[in-house]
């Protein structure tokens, strides 16, 4: 009978260990948990990332697709004239579309020692195809036919339409566009001068049509024609820079509201250019904060004329 109780104690004994082992391996799990908030870490770790102070002084011009990385390319022409740059020294920020350069540099996140300039012809700029810079500016008139191979900014400057005449015609001493009524004018076939010619000055007088602005201006100089309409800095140009093309050209003033005939003068940039957008923004802004109208009055006040109304 005692061996008996001897046994049962035995086993008893025997099943308490037993379930203190199974107890004491349920405690070691349960120890463990906290290695499963290791992903706390890594999140924490993220953050740390997010906070890295290099990250946060990244410029804006280091995100920009430029030609060369934290350069801004710009193309002008090769001569430059005034007084779009003087001297024809862009780098001196000298000059209308000079100035305005680093205008738009700066709103672009570059420094001025970012600005790297380069020259290109006028027509082959204009050409489809890649191009070796990140904008170009040369006095570029955007129109339809040209946006369909190039992209444009908005308008840095918009020309009024002025009137050409020489200065021993009867009728270059007119002050109003009625006094112009009688005179012969002339414009290149399609030309926007052609409308505003019939529409402003002489609407039951027909304009005579050439077929190139070139051909205007032969028939200007050599008695021909009387007058002609064209653009402010088409006008300068041949009066001021190659003056041969019209002998004692003088401009009479500007035609009164023709500023929104035309689309203005725009940056010149490759098809599709990923920059296109930013650069936009960046002459709206100083277009809006009163810089434009700061620079013109500085560089282009010798290009200002009597409004003919």
């Amino acid at each position: 009978m005692k061996k008996r109780t001897k046994t049962i104690a035995a086993l008893l004994l025997a099943f308490a260990l037993a379930f203190a082992l199974a107890a004491c391996g349920g405690g070691a799990s349960e120890e463990s948990a906290p290695a499963e908030e290791e992903p706390a870490a890594e999140e924490g770790a993220d953050a740390a990332q997010t906070e890295d102070p290099v990250a946060d002084t990244t410029s804006g011009a280091d995100e920009l697709q430029t030609i060369t990385p934290g350069k801004l390319t710009v193309a002008t022409g090769d001569p430059a004239w005034a007084p779009w740059v003087l001297n024809d020294d862009p780098a001196s920020g000298e000059g209308y579309e000079a100035a305005l350069v680093y205008k738009i540099a700066d709103q672009l996140g570059f420094a001025p020692e970012d600005v790297v300039w380069t020259r290109s012809d006028f027509d082959a700029a204009i050409q489809p195809g890649p191009k070796d810079f990140d904008f170009n500016l040369q006095q570029y008139s955007i129109t339809p036919e040209r946006k369909e191979v190039v992209d444009f900014s908005s308008p840095y400057y918009k020309e009024p339409l002025v009137i050409v005449v020489k200065d021993d015609n009867p009728f270059a001493g007119a002050t109003t566009l009625a006094e112009l009524k009688g005179a012969v004018f002339g414009a290149a076939s399609g030309d926007i001068a052609t409308q505003v010619t019939e529409e402003k000055i002489a609407p039951d007088k027909e304009v005579q049509l050439f077929e190139n602005l070139s051909d205007v201006f032969a028939a200007l100089n050599s008695g021909q024609i009387d007058a002609t309409i064209c653009g402010l800095l088409t006008g300068d140009y041949v009066i001021n820079i190659e003056n041969e093309q019209v002998d004692g050209g003088i401009i009479l003033g500007s035609v009164d509201g023709s500023e929104d005939s035309t689309e203005g003068l725009g940056l010149l940039l490759e098809k599709d250019s990923p920059l296109t957008p930013k650069v936009t923004e960046s002459v709206d802004a100083l277009r809006d904060d009163g810089t434009l109208d700061q620079l013109k009055g500085e560089w282009l006040s010798n290009l200002e004329f009597p409004v003919l109304k």
